[in-house]
């Protein structure tokens, strides 16, 4: 199937299942006019984390990557007025963008960026012995497994961990690749296979952005 169908049927769906959203739109224009490169979630995915959020009765939420700020803020508004996200960024203009975008969206109140890498700011989080309710891990592919390991650390019974870009348009299956991304990838998938006292689940993606997919997990305890 082309890319551009899985594109146009992403518009339909979004047409048809969203309501318009300038919050979001107004965050994407900033940050494709601010030369950010173009990883954020889709729309749909925006919406479909948020969802899973309100489901789950998420108050604290744990997002490792933030790139422009596109799911950060998607995020925050799905948690209650009391709720806080805590987000990671490593470049510091990437940083300067996102933050902008927080604070123009109306929900700064609940979202804390942290500008460096991902793993020292995890660090502090399990020194603090912080919980968090939810994780959402899209940073570099490299150091998938040990996000993954981290946002365990830094769970509690019932946390939904969400990872996101583990297909790579089917390149996850190629044991022999030397793409970093790719490895990372499936040395994560490896990782999760060995875990006990947690729900595992994925799903493959196509849209907007090419073919892809989530996983997910629920810890059990």
């Amino acid at each position: 199937m082309p890319e551009d169908v899985y594109a146009e049927t992403d518009a339909y769906l979004s047409k048809n299942l969203l309501r318009g959203d300038p919050v979001l739109e107004t965050i994407a224009q900033a940050s494709a006019e601010a030369g950010l490169v173009p990883h954020a979630v889709t729309a749909l995915q925006a919406e479909f984390l948020a969802m899973l959020i309100r489901i789950s009765g998420a108050e604290t939420v744990l997002e490792i990557g933030c790139l422009g700020g596109y799911s950060a803020v998607a995020m925050a508004r799905a948690l209650p007025a009391h709720g806080r996200l805590l987000t990671t960024e490593i470049d510091t203009r990437t940083a300067r963008v996102a933050q902008a975008n927080i604070d123009g969206s109306g929900y700064s109140d609940r979202i804390r960026l942290e500008v460096g890498p991902a793993l020292n700011v995890l660090d502090g989080q399990l020194a603090a012995r912080a919980k968090f309710d939810f994780v959402f891990i899209d940073a570099d592919k490299v150091n998938h497994k040990t996000y993954l390991e981290y946002a365990l650390k830094l769970s509690r019974p019932g946390t939904i961990i969400v990872a996101d870009n583990i297909v790579r348009g089917g390149a996850v299956l190629d044991a022999d690749s030397q793409e970093n991304s790719v490895r990372g990838v499936r040395d994560f998938l490896a990782f999760a296979s060995t875990l006990e006292g947690v729900e595992m689940t994925a799903l493959q993606t196509v849209g907007e952005k090419g073919h892809d997919g989530m996983a997910l997990f629920r810890v059990v305890g």
